[in-house]
């Protein structure tokens, strides 16, 4: 015969378990990374009874939880791209507002600018000279000031990025030890509350890093990021680092912290990746594009400063102070060559960087992205290597093979520059130089353009007067008689004249020192002119455009980092409504599970009741 109270025990039990499960459910209800647990039961053997069998009550099989592989799989990729986006968006932002921001370079530019037209109305004015030298100070201290801020940023993500890396390593160590926890607790039972621990870690993980997870038989979870280097191996961590770039001591770079191996350029997804990517992709970017409106301005305003003479009647010195090419030694670098780099073309300077390597017998420069670039030139001084506008001298002593240096033609360029002049006479408002044409010329030719081409030359200020003896010979100051070729400028003592025209014989022009100085505004008119000049890109990108673009590109990845922020925060959130769907607690499910539970309880305790009943009978037919 069936025990009844075995049988009246067992569901007691069992509603005990359920009742225990359902309220450990509730507990949890807002435990992040908690998932609700099951419980599973099973009728118990049956015991035969002559030609029939009879139940012998319930086992409790498992408590379990509500969990799907797929649903938190796709949950910890969404959490990834979000930590990423949500960095990336934060970024971006902050490097939009220094733009826009008090220290607004356009509108430094144009202050400065209506300064030098101010010049150009009263070149003698010693007030306008000195508003003059106060907005051009004004605007190198608005290049400084953004550099410095973009240098601050850079701080900033330096800062982060050991941070989020030691956060890294702190959740792969404690993935490690609850693996090593579920490994010994796993005996055909399941440790559903350190299951969710340890995914509630992968979750947070994610979203700092991008990585990967593959299930051992073991019921470890193995974690990757990058291309297959292990954060996580079953009981044993493995940590990241920060070392300093190659090139640049004080620059961070992500490292495998026991191998030494750089993984900067392999890590994506979550804070990490947007870090690497935001410096990498907008920041270096952004501060090489300032220095090159830098560059740009200083080139040209200097340029057409040598071009007059100032209140002294002395030729314009240099205007603007600007840091050239910055050239990094590998810190690997076995030989004792140097390699310095100047300007040699603004009009074809680029934004990216550039590696200089030597493999033992050339040399071989290479862009931004790997890609080789071609040179001109044998490195010497008197014929130095020359590229994107580029010009490298290599000296020094010998070089190794595997030795090279980094070249970074515009990123320091806007935080060092500065006015070279304090004095406002020194300001070269007039013409160095004037050109004119006899009376008695009986040709079409006129002075076309007249410069500075070799300030040095003693001569550059006599007079000189050019005839033609023919349309197409010219003799200068009665020297010999040379070629003239429409178009072809006329260089003598410094100076170079372009005519217009066609001259005719008998023809004469003259050339002379500017003796007007203090009323001439000719230069001035032309340094004004320089606000639209194509500097940049083959000429055809002026200083103002060149902050254009650069507001326009950090602009534009601001927009995308917003749009990014808001698509993958809706991704998340279909993957954790999921996820949730699944494994989340719902507590009008658990509060019809805990009547469920309560009646089975009372009513198991009714069985046993009815047993004791039934035992006490049989004892009272014994007695009788």
């Amino acid at each position: 015969m069936a025990d009844l109270l075995s049988t009246g025990v067992s569901g007691l039990l069992a509603a005990q378990v359920g009742l225990s499960t359902t309220g450990h459910n509730v507990s949890n209800a807002n435990s992040d990374g908690y998932s609700r647990q099951q419980v599973t039961f099973a009728a118990r053997a049956p015991q035969a009874e002559g030609r029939y069998y009879v139940g012998t009550g319930v086992n409790t099989q498992a408590v379990q939880r509500a969990y799907s592989q797929y649903l938190n799989s796709a949950l910890w990729s969404a959490s990834s791209s979000k930590g990423r986006a949500d960095a990336y968006q934060a970024l971006t932002d902050q490097l939009n507002n220094q733009l826009s921001g008090s220290s607004n370079l356009q509108s430094s530019l144009d202050t400065f600018f209506g300064a030098v037209q101010d010049v150009a109305n009263a070149p003698a004015d010693a007030s306008a000279r000195g508003v003059l030298l106060a907005r051009a100070g004004a605007l190198a201290s608005t290049f400084r000031a953004l550099s410095g801020q973009f240098g601050s940023l850079d701080g900033q993500v330096q800062r982060q990025l050991t941070d989020t890396v030691t956060s890294i390593n702190s959740d792969s160590a404690a993935i490690a030890k609850l693996n090593e926890r579920i490994r010994a607790s796993t005996g055909g039972s399941e440790p559903s509350d350190l299951l969710d621990q340890r995914d509630a870690l992968i979750k947070k993980l994610s979203g700092e890093v991008g990585i990967n997870v593959a299930k051992q038989n073991d019921g470890t979870l193995s974690v990757f990021v990058g291309n297959g280097q292990a954060l996580v191996s079953g009981t044993q961590s493995f940590e990241l680092g920060t070392s300093s770039n190659t090139y640049d001591a004080t620059r961070l770079e992500v490292v495998d912290k026991g191998t030494g191996a750089v993984l900067s350029g392999r890590i994506g997804g979550g804070t990490l990746g947007a870090l690497l990517d935001f410096r990498s992709n907008v920041l270096d970017p952004a501060q090489s594009q300032l220095g090159r409106a830098a560059l740009a301005m200083a080139d040209a305003f200097n340029a057409q400063h040598a071009q007059g003479v100032d209140l002294n009647g002395q030729l314009g010195g240099t205007f603007f102070n600007v840091a050239g090419p910055a050239v990094q030694a590998a810190g690997s670098n076995a030989g004792s060559a140097t390699l310095s780099a100047s300007i040699d073309d603004i009009g074809a300077l680029g934004s990216q960087d550039y590696v200089l390597s030597f493999d033992g017998s050339a040399w071989n420069l290479k862009d931004g992205s790997g890609a080789t670039v071609a040179m001109t030139g044998t490195g010497t001084a008197a014929d130095p290597f020359k590229a994107g506008g580029l010009s490298f001298v290599v000296g020094g002593g010998a070089a190794s093979a595997g030795d090279s240096f980094r070249i970074q033609p515009s990123r320091n360029a806007a935080g060092g520059i500065n006015v070279a002049i304090t004095d406002p006479n020194k300001i070269a408002a007039a013409s160095a130089l004037l050109g004119s044409a006899a009376g008695t010329n009986t040709g079409s030719g006129s002075v076309g353009a007249l410069s500075v081409a070799d300030g040095t030359d003693a001569n550059l200020f006599t007079a000189s007067s050019i005839v033609f003896a023919s349309p197409t010979s010219y003799s200068i100051d009665g020297g010999p008689a040379q070629t003239f070729t429409p178009g072809t400028p006329i260089v003598h003592n410094g100076w170079s004249l372009t005519l217009d025209g066609a001259p005719a014989v008998g023809d004469s022009f003259g050339v002379k020192a500017n003796t007007n100085a203090r009323g001439d505004n000719a230069n001035a008119l032309k340094l004004g002119a320089v606000a639209n000049l194509g500097v940049l890109d083959g000429g055809a990108t002026s200083v103002g455009r060149a902050y254009g673009q650069l507001v326009g590109q950090v602009g534009s990845a601001g927009s995308l980092a917003d749009d990014a922020a808001k698509t993958q925060s809706a991704v998340y959130n279909q993957a954790m409504s999921a996820q949730q769907g699944v494994s989340g607690v719902n507590m009008d499910e658990e509060a019809a599970n805990l009547v469920r539970y309560q009646q089975a309880y009372q009513a198991s305790a009714q069985v046993i009741t009815a047993a004791n009943t039934v035992f006490n009978a049989l004892l009272g037919a014994f007695r009788g």
